[in-house]
C-alpha cells in the first residue's frame, strides 16, 4: 500500500462515484481507479465500498479506513509543510490563526510578546473560521490559533483563554432596542440569523443546548458562514442573533447588541496548536499564556 491508494480513496468516498473521482478529482480513467480500489480491498482483505448504478457507498470497514486514511495524509501534508520551512531557517516566520473579530482584542498582545523575544521573525496573521483554524493546525499550515476547541480536531492541543457570554445583536431601530435585556419570549417570536453545524459546531451545540435548557427552537431561520455576514443579514431581514460577546467588536452603527437575561450561555475561546509543532517561536508563545491572559483582563 502506497499513498497514491489513500488519496484515491479518500477521493472516491468524498465524491461518491469511481466516475467523478477519476474525471473531476483525480483526471485519471476510471478503469484504471476501479483496479487501484480493487487492489487496496485485496490487500486489506475486506471490501471497503459497495459499486452501484447511482455510485459507491462506503461498508463499515470503509467508513474506518476513511477517518485513518484522512489523518495520515494530513499528518504526510504537516510533515512536509515542517521540513520545507525547517530548510529555510534563514526566513524566520511565525503564522498566528484568529477566528475571525479576535484580532481587535488579542494581537496587540500577541505582538508586543513577538516584538519582546523575536524581534527579526516575520509574523503572517490569517483570519478564518475555528474548523478551517483546526485544519490549517493539523496540515501545519498554522503555527498557533485563537479559536474554540474544536473536539474532533486530533493531534492539537488546546489552553483556554477565556469563556465569554452570548449576546443578543439586532437592528438599531428594533422593536427589542429599549429592552435593557433579551428573554426567551423575546427570542421566540423573531426570526434568528444563526451558524450551522459545519462552520461553526462549537457555536452551534451552545445554542441549541440553550434552546433545550428554555424548552425554545433555536434553530435559525437563515444560517450564515461567518459573523460578518451574521450582522448584515440582522441589518437586513430585521431579525436577531445569538453571537458570543466578541461580536460587538465589529457592528455598525445600524447593529446593536443586548445581553440575555439571566444566565447567559458562554462560549471558550482557546488557544491551539499542534502537538508535533517543534518550533522555538511557538514554545516561546505558549510560555507567555499567562501575559496573554492579563493583557486581556
Amino acid at each position: 500500500m502506497d499513498l497514491r491508494h489513500l488519496r484515491y480513496f479518500v477521493a472516491v468516498a468524498e465524491a461518491g462515484s469511481l466516475t467523478v473521482a477519476a474525471e473531476k478529482r483525480l483526471h485519471t480513467a476510471q478503469p484504471s481507479l476501479s483496479r487501484q480500489m480493487r487492489d487496496l480491498e485485496a490487500e486489506l482483505g475486506c471490501e471497503l465500498m459497495i459499486r452501484g448504478a447511482k455510485g459507491i457507498a462506503l461498508t463499515a470497514a470503509g467508513r474506518v479506513f476513511l477517518d485513518h486514511a484522512r489523518g495520515v495524509l494530513l499528518q504526510v501534508e504537516a510533515a512536509i509543510e515542517a521540513t520545507r520551512r525547517a530548510a529555510t531557517p534563514a526566513k524566520a516566520s511565525f503564522v498566528i490563526g484568529f477566528l475571525t473579530g479576535y484580532e481587535f482584542d488579542w494581537l496587540p498582545a500577541v505582538m508586543r510578546i513577538m516584538r519582546d523575544e523575536l524581534p527579526a521573525t516575520e509574523v503572517v496573521i490569517l483570519s478564518l473560521s475555528s474548523p478551517d483554524l483546526a485544519d490549517g493546525l493539523m496540515r501545519g499550515k498554522i503555527d498557533l490559533a485563537f479559536m474554540r476547541h474544536e473536539r474532533k480536531a486530533s493531534g492539537l492541543v488546546f489552553t483556554r483563554l477565556i469563556d465569554e457570554p452570548l449576546i443578543v445583536l439586532m437592528p438599531a431601530e428594533h422593536r427589542l432596542a429599549k429592552r435593557r435585556a433579551i428573554t426567551a419570549d423575546d427570542i421566540t417570536v423573531e426570526q434568528l440569523v444563526g451558524v450551522p453545524h459545519d462552520k461553526s459546531p462549537a457555536l452551534r451545540s451552545i445554542t441549541d443546548a440553550f434552546g433545550k435548557r428554555l424548552g425554545i427552537d433555536l434553530a435559525p431561520d437563515h444560517e450564515v458562514d461567518n459573523l460578518s455576514m451574521a450582522i448584515s443579514l440582522v441589518a437586513s431581514t430585521g431579525g436577531i442573533a445569538l453571537m458570543p460577546l466578541y461580536a460587538r467588536n465589529l457592528l455598525p452603527s445600524t447593529v446593536i447588541y443586548r445581553p440575555l437575561a439571566g444566565v447567559a450561555p458562554t462560549i471558550d475561546l482557546s488557544l491551539g496548536y499542534s502537538e508535533v509543532n517543534t518550533s522555538p517561536l511557538l514554545k516561546i508563545i505558549v510560555s507567555r499564556i499567562g501575559d496573554l491572559k492579563f493583557s486581556h483582563a
